[in-house]
């Protein structure tokens, strides 16, 4: 039950930061599709740097233990495409089609709902899906890039973390 507790906290905290950066706008996706307004791409990088850096320090401090998926690359391409053309077919990916949903955003409500309907059919085909989809092409088991390179974990996200502030700075002065 406290697991649940801190998934709605950790839940509702991300779709407060959503709102409040302003992500939620279909104008800032639009941009975002378009690479004229990276926001969404700042704010979501940031997150991610975030995200690495605690899930790591969590692991090293025996706070949490890793439960990977396999890493199989002709799923990935697949389920990337599926989620990009929805993105640009809708003008929100799913998180922010649930905020801007919470924010009484009819496109978003009904975009939402196709989400839905779409989550139910995939779980009805899944259990027929998935053996295909996991023996597929580029299967590299559970496995992470740290240890793909063979090298520590902080090392990985050093060069991320610089790669991205390195990133935003550019962006940063060009004003996007």
């Amino acid at each position: 039950m406290i697991m649940l507790a801190y998934g709605l906290i950790t839940g509702m905290l991300f779709g407060f930061l959503l709102q409040k950066g302003r992500v939620l706008r279909f104008d800032k996706q639009i941009g975002a599709l378009r690479l004229i307004d990276l926001t969404i791409f700042k704010f979501m990088g940031t997150n991610v740097i975030v995200a690495m850096i605690g899930i790591y320090l969590l692991k090293d401090l025996g706070l949490v233990q890793l439960d990977l998926l396999p890493t199989v690359l002709g799923k990935n391409i697949i389920g990337g495409l599926i989620f990009g053309v929805g993105w640009a077919v809708l003008g929100y990916c799913p998180g922010t089609a649930g905020g801007a949903a919470g924010e009484g955003r009819w496109d978003a409500v009904f975009g939402a709902l196709g989400m839905v309907a779409a989550a139910v059919i995939m779980a009805e085909l899944y259990s027929a899906a998935a053996p295909a989809a996991s023996s597929g092409w580029g299967n590299f088991g559970k496995i992470t890039l740290p240890q793909a390179l063979g090298v520590n974990h902080w090392f990985v996200i050093a060069f991320f973390l610089t790669m991205y502030l390195v990133i935003f700075r550019w962006v940063e002065k060009r004003g996007k």
